[in-house]
């Protein structure tokens, strides 16, 4: 079984987009919804990253135990640990490129100890440590994700114990979950963030360990719905579990389960798709990579151009022991290249979290729209940061009504220049960028 499912195609599983006849309105002018700002989204997912555990130090023997032909890799010669000054290292760089994306942090690593309790071979301060890293650096600006509860064993949730035979009816990474139900995989997930919530993460998402729910993905979005709901109270919840790396298909967001939508408590699944392979460096730390892939040297080709050149959200990914490379570090270099290479092609990108492009999402395929003349009404189920519009030319004086708070929106000389609470106008077009909330709201103009 391939690590991800890469997908033939793409299958889009919403309710009907609503329709703007609910509202008091008449579409009378054209209005476009935009990337946010305009802009293409890129994120970058990050793998089998945990607090100082190597995955692929611990995780290769317990995967050779179940097919010992296929995982044939000399485990005992990986580091044991990805150290905190690697962790610290990465994160200034990207903090400098001003990288978003998500980090998983696996929370009973391999069977080897808890994160919320202790991890053998390490002090109770090293893990101290290594989590407020997590929680206070890199938390701001990337998703923290459960994949699942060990990468590996399959955990009986009545006695937290590994069961205890190694077949791949009782891995995570193989057919434990295919025929699950949603309540019992939300039973699952939510258990593995009830670790991290404990040791003082917030989550909206999570992450599947290999093939985990590949055949079962309409449960998989409904238990993952429940257990973020559950243990975090968020509306929208997300999960990345697969690849598509075929030139042509969509890799946009794929909206399960909306609920409520009319109410006061609406609700729904976003599955979180990547377009690329892990070029960088392998699971394993063992395969080197290859930044080509992902754009070509005089920036005119590769994955990541193939789909930014769409206009859909460019998410790539990566295992957290390739990116260290047993401490050679060639995945992170081949990252380096990669980034440095997309901001010499664009300036037209933008970093978000995951749970940023899921939010997005949602909110401009339910968010009804009508309009007059000289107004736009907005009916939101999900509110959104950034939620960008085009209207014909020929306004002027925008101005946001969010309840009683009315904001005049800046004119900006280039779209470039779009931000919150701003607007650019075309000779053709203009673009308005707000923050759009939950409920009802509206933009008024002069003119």
């Amino acid at each position: 079984m391939k690590r991800r499912t890469f997908l033939r195609q793409s299958t889009l599983s919403t309710a009907a987009v609503l329709s703007a006849s609910a509202l008091p309105y008449s579409s009378n002018m054209a209005v476009e919804v935009l990337n946010p700002r305009g802009r293409v989204p890129v994120s970058f997912i990050i793998d089998d990253s945990t607090a100082l555990v190597n995955m692929a130090h611990y995780g290769i023997p317990q995967f050779g135990e179940v097919f010992p032909q296929k995982y044939r890799q000399d485990w005992r010669k990986l580091p044991r640990e990805i150290p905190d000054s690697f962790v610290l290292e990465f994160l200034e760089w990207c903090d400098d490129k001003g990288v978003k994306g998500k980090y998983s942090m696996v929370p009973y690593p391999a069977c080897t100890g808890w994160l919320h309790r202790f991890i053998p071979g390490w002090t109770k301060k090293e893990l101290t440590d290594s989590l407020r890293i997590v929680r206070e650096l890199f938390q701001p600006r990337w998703d923290i994700h459960s994949e699942m509860i060990s990468h590996t064993r399959v955990i009986d949730l009545n006695t937290g114990l590994p069961y205890p035979d190694a077949t791949p009816d009782f891995m995570e990474n193989w057919e434990w979950s295919q025929e699950r139900s949603a309540d019992q995989l939300g039973e699952y997930i939510a258990y593995s963030l009830n670790v991290l919530k404990e040791a003082g993460f917030y989550c909206e998402g999570v992450t599947t360990p290999g093939g985990f729910g590949h055949r079962n993905i309409p449960n998989l979005a409904k238990g993952t719905q429940f257990a973020v709901r559950e243990i975090y109270g968020s509306s929208i919840a997300h999960f990345f579990r697969d690849v598509i790396t075929e030139p042509g298909k969509s890799v946009q967001p794929q909206i399960f389960h909306p609920a409520g939508l009319d109410g006061p408590d609406p609700t729904c699944s976003v599955h979180i798709i990547a377009c690329t392979g892990d070029w960088f460096g392998g699971w394993d730390g063992l395969t080197p990579g290859d930044p080509d892939r992902f754009i070509t040297p005089d920036l005119s080709k590769g994955r990541l151009v193939e789909v930014i050149e769409t206009g859909e959200p460019a998410i790539f990914i990566c295992h957290w022991p390739g990116i260290y490379y047993n401490g050679e570090k060639q995945g992170f270099e081949i990252f380096k290249t990669v980034v440095n290479r997309l901001h010499r092609k664009y300036d037209h990108l933008i970093w978000m979290k995951l749970s940023e492009i899921a939010r997005y999402w949602v909110a401009r395929t339910f968010t009804k729209v009508a309009s007059t003349e000289k107004a736009i009404q907005f009916q939101a189920p999900f509110a959104t940061d950034l939620f960008t519009i085009k209207i014909p030319a020929g306004f002027q004086n925008p101005v946001h009504h969010n309840g009683t708070t009315q904001i005049p929106l800046q004119h900006v000389a280039t779209t470039k220049e779009l931000r919150q609470n701003t607007w650019y106008h075309g000779e053709a077009s203009a673009i308005l960028c707000i923050d759009l909330p939950k409920g009802d709201s509206h933009i008024t103009f002069d003119g």
